[in-house]
């Protein structure tokens, strides 16, 4: 037995997919928004969102760069876990980046010991 799809019916099918895509879309963008916001809102209040010091044009690989790439990223996330102390997703994302940065200090120290003291000395990192 074969039933017959009323055209109404597929008319209400067509119409409830069109609104899923359109949610999808609604909520991709917001998403995609979302990150711009946050770092508008740095920029109002006249704090970078990246490290200044850079030796070459696009240095992102270097070791100073990263570290201090690194640390820019944990005070920021510092800050918010004093605002949010339950966000434990941040706390651990924190502890990861605090890991890093701790295992390229290690390298510099072993390697190139006059720019570890540099570096620690410009980025305040030990008291």
């Amino acid at each position: 037995m074969s039933r017959s799809v009323s055209s109404a019916s597929k008319q209400k099918a067509d119409a409830s997919d069109e609104k899923k895509v359109l949610s999808d879309k609604k909520t991709k963008a917001a998403a995609k928004a979302a990150p711009v916001k946050i770092a508008e809102s740095a920029k109002q209040e006249g704090k970078s969102t990246k490290p200044a010091k850079k030796t070459r044009g696009k240095d992102t690989g270097s070791v100073d760069f990263q570290i201090e790439n690194f640390t820019a990223k944990i005070a920021a996330l510092a800050k918010h876990l004093k605002a949010h102390p339950h966000d434990y997703d941040s706390r651990r994302g924190l502890l990861i980046m605090v890991g890093k940065r701790r295992r390229l200090l290690n390298y510099v120290k072993k390697a190139e010991p006059e720019k570890y003291e540099k570096i620690v000395k410009s980025l305040k990192l030990k008291a």
